[in-house]
């Protein structure tokens, strides 16, 4: 068995959070400071008002983030953290998906990826860090 293989998938996830969360900092940005760039029109359904959307985009790309900096540190805690964030993540986007289809289909997949590689081989990556530090 290659240590690094199984490693690899906690840095992928790792760098995926990162990755999303500034994405989703970003969108939430966009919400607080052009609001008029999301146009939604009375069809599509958008949960909260598109000030109240981008805070919590915001908040929730800055803890997106923070998580998947956690997981590349090697932190256990990081992986129930991350898991549970990658799965608020692929909920938010739900209510953006009528707004940016790809973009929130995009974002939802890699959530989904990034909990697989967390739930499937985040043991194999503790036990990789533990046997290289002794």
């Amino acid at each position: 068995m290659q240590d690094t293989g199984w490693l690899g998938w906690i840095w992928f996830a790792g760098i995926m959070m990162i990755v999303m969360g500034a994405f989703n900092a970003i969108e939430g940005l966009v919400g607080l400071f052009r609001g008029e760039y999301y146009v939604a029109t009375g069809e599509q359904v958008i949960v909260f008002d598109l000030t109240t959307w981008g805070w919590i985009t915001l908040l929730l790309g800055v803890l997106v983030a923070l998580a998947g900096g956690a997981l590349l540190s090697g932190a256990a805690w990081a992986r129930v953290v991350t898991v549970m964030l990658a799965a608020v993540n692929a909920v938010a986007q739900l209510a953006f998906v009528s707004v940016h289809p790809l973009w929130s289909t995009i974002v939802i997949t890699l959530c989904v990826v990034v909990i697989w590689a967390v739930v499937v081989h985040g043991n194999e990556a503790a036990a990789t860090l533990e046997s290289s530090s002794r």
